[in-house]
Order: C-alpha cells, then sequence, then structure tokens
C-alpha cells in the first residue's frame, strides 16, 4: 500500500511513491512543456503515473493519488480553475485521472501541497500550526491551522507574496504594486542585484555575474561575504524586505513555527541570523516566552511531491 504524489511544475512535473509514513520510495520527472495544450501536458502525467506504478509494484497498489498543480484549484470539482503558469482554465484534472487510474485522486495548489508535505515529514512534522513559504521565481506559501491546511472558500487562501509590504513600489505580475513577492522572491533578488550593479560599475558583482554567466540570486550574497559594500547593502535590503513579509505573516496567525525554501536558503546562517533577529524585533508579541520559531525547509523538491500524496483531507 502507497500512495503516488505529482507535482506539477512550469518546468519539470515531478511524480513519486510515498509510504503511508511520509517516506519517498521511488521518484520520476519529465519536462513540462507547458507551452504545449493541456491534453497533451496531461497525457506526460498519466505516462508518468504509470512509470511510478511499475517501479513500485513490489508495494502494491496505489491506495490514492494527489496532484500538486500551480493557480487556483477547486479541490471540491477537482478542476484547475486557472493556472497562468500552464494557461490552464477549467481543465477537469481529477476527472482525467481518475478515469485512466480508476482510484482516488486529490487536488491541490503545489505551494499548499508543498506546505503539508513540511509537515507530515518535514521541519514542521508534529507541530499543530505552520506556514511554509518558498521563494522562488514568486513566493508561493502554504498555511496549517489545527493540522489542516487552509484554503479559504474560493480555494485560493495563502497567497501571502501578494501582500503589500511598500505601497506605490515596484508592480507585481499580480497588477498589484509593491507585493512581498517583488522584494522577498529570488526573481525581487535579482532585480536590486542588477540595479545595485548600474548604479556602481566597481562592485564585485560584476566579476562574479561574469564568471557565473549572469547575474542571479547568489551573486550578491557571494559578493557581500567578500566585503563588497555595494553587494552587502543588497542583502541587507533583501533581508529587511524579507523579514517585513514574515512579521506580517507571524503578527497575523502566530503558527507554532514558519519554514522557509528555496535556493535562497543554501545561504544558511548567513541568512538565517540576521532574519531572525530583525523579526524578533518586530514581531507584537516580542516579549512573550513563546514566540514562532523560523526554521529551513528540510525536504527541498520533494515536498511538493510528498505533501500531494499525504494530504486526504
Amino acid at each position: 500500500m502507497y500512495y503516488i504524489g505529482v507535482d506539477i511544475g512550469g518546468t519539470n512535473i515531478s511524480a513519486g511513491a510515498v509510504s503511508h509514513k511520509g517516506e519517498l520510495l521511488v521518484k520520476k520527472s519529465v519536462k513540462t512543456g507547458k507551452e504545449r495544450p493541456y491534453r497533451e501536458v496531461l497525457a506526460d502525467i498519466i505516462s508518468l503515473i504509470h512509470e511510478i506504478k511499475a517501479d513500485a509494484i513490489s508495494f502494491g497498489e496505489p491506495v490514492r493519488i494527489g496532484l500538486g498543480c500551480p493557480g487556483s484549484c477547486n479541490k471540491d470539482g477537482g478542476i484547475v480553475e486557472f493556472s497562468g503558469n500552464l494557461n490552464w482554465h477549467n481543465v477537469p484534472l481529477t476527472e482525467d485521472i481518475e478515469r485512466e487510474f480508476n482510484v482516488c485522486a486529490i487536488l491541490e495548489n503545489d505551494a499548499g501541497a508543498a506546505a503539508y508535505g513540511e509537515f507530515v515529514a518535514g521541519a514542521a512534522k508534529g507541530l499543530n500550526s505552520a506556514v511554509v513559504i518558498t521563494l522562488g521565481t514568486g513566493v508561493g506559501a502554504g498555511i496549517i491551522i489545527d493540522k489542516k491546511l487552509f484554503r479559504g472558500e474560493n480555494f485560493a487562501g495563502g497567497e501571502i507574496g501578494h501582500t503589500v509590504i511598500c505601497v506605490d513600489g515596484p508592480p507585481c505580475t499580480c497588477g498589484r504594486s509593491g507585493c512581498f513577492e517583488v522584494f522577498s522572491s529570488a526573481t525581487g533578488l535579482i532585480r536590486m542585484t542588477k540595479e545595485a550593479m548600474n548604479e556602481n560599475k566597481d562592485s564585485l558583482m560584476h566579476k562574479i555575474a561574469d564568471e557565473m554567466g549572469k547575474a542571479g540570486a547568489r551573486t550578491a550574497f557571494i559578493a557581500a561575504k567578500q566585503g563588497d559594500k555595494t553587494a552587502e547593502k543588497v542583502v541587507s535590503d533583501y533581508i529587511k524586505y524579507l523579514a517585513c513579509g514574515i512579521t506580517n505573516v507571524i503578527n497575523t496567525l502566530q503558527p507554532d513555527c514558519l519554514c522557509i525554501g528555496g535556493g535562497v536558503c543554501n545561504e544558511g546562517d548567513y541568512l538565517l541570523t540576521p532574519l531572525r533577529e530583525l523579526v524578533a524585533k518586530e514581531i507584537y508579541t516580542r516579549d512573550s516566552a513563546k514566540n514562532t520559531e523560523i526554521l529551513i525547509c528540510q525536504l527541498g523538491n520533494d515536498a511538493g511531491i510528498i505533501g500531494a500524496a499525504m494530504i486526504d483531507n
């Protein structure tokens, strides 16, 4: 007995067999090819699930198939109402998967699935409440309250990335300006890095960007560790904005823990120590004996697969 989790991303589709304890038993992935029509991508998802079943044959038959997908996912109807990353509009994903495999399928937003993965098998395991924020191309988030994933009435709850932290700030892809995502995503960090490089042609970041082939999310951090003042300012500003958004979340929800994931978290304590210090100074409950713990996600890219597989509510 096992569960299948599918994590549908704009670049890759990953799937795996997951034990009842949240252990990843088998994993495979294919390129998404998101420019293709829904039916072509669906065919690849189905093929991938068949491959997982074949590789996991020694574990028996899957009990359930969980599907994590970007966008607005109507769990009750099993419909992806809209996914900008995939250009899907009202596609019956759950129905199509259940027809092929004759087993229960559950649809969930990909960020929610990743959050649930951390809750059942990662950094938030065993806790009552948690918020998981992923700092990638955008800022994805999932909220766990009383051990259940919070979705909101329209299944779009948890869009923390599209809360504003700087009124009249830079435009966001959602149509607002100054969103948390604009400043705290990897995309936002790269934008701030390039702006600082344009203002200071002598910054070490130019040399590092040339060596890397382009300016990326690590550029400012690498240069800052070598004493470049311009890079230090970029890193300081980035952490300041990240702390602002995280403080807002903690003040609103007061979860047991708040987990952050994404490539920038590879900076470890260089990111985490000043972030924790800033949040500790700003949270409303700063004098409380027990406050939200800020942690790094543990499951990496496997969180979405494990979470999608394990969601049953």
